[in-house]
């Protein structure tokens, strides 16, 4: 593994479990109503890391085999948007802040993908579940803001 790819991907996977660990769910998260589709607990931490580790993979794709700004501007982007929800969500307990981060996330993501087709088509297949994730995760976030 190249080291530059080892140099995305730690330190994205490092970055999202320190914000996950500083926003971990607690007493107020488990007052809230939650709809029947909610996942356990246990799934969140295993499934952001594979993203994470793929979200470094297209973070290094998009310098190594794309000089589009565009493009990393986007992911970049994308990165700041994702770590940002947890603070909104648990940290702020602010399920209206993060339907609101997680929106913009989405329509990052998927003008990530958007561009990524014409110039990095392996980037933009890499971004396929990670938008498939968070579009769950709206609609989560949306279920919760809307019970409570």
């Amino acid at each position: 593994m190249p080291m530059k790819l080892i140099l995305f991907i730690v330190p994205v996977i490092l970055v999202g479990w320190i914000i996950g660990w500083l926003n971990v769910p607690g007493p107020w998260y488990e007052s809230l109503a939650k709809p029947l589709f909610n996942p356990p607990n246990w799934v969140f931490a295993p499934v952001w890391t594979a993203l994470y580790g793929v979200i470094g993979v297209a973070g290094w794709r998009s310098w190594e085999k794309s000089d589009n700004l565009g493009l990393r501007s986007l992911w970049i982007l994308q990165l700041v948007l994702n770590y940002a929800w947890s603070p909104a969500f648990f940290g702020l307990e602010n399920p209206r802040l993060a339907l609101l981060v997680i929106g913009l996330l989405f329509m990052t993501i998927l003008t990530f993908i958007m561009r990524a087709r014409k110039s990095e088509k392996v980037s933009a297949a890499l971004f396929l579940p990670y938008l498939a994730w968070v579009s769950f995760a709206a609609v989560l976030n949306f279920e919760i803001w809307r019970l409570n």
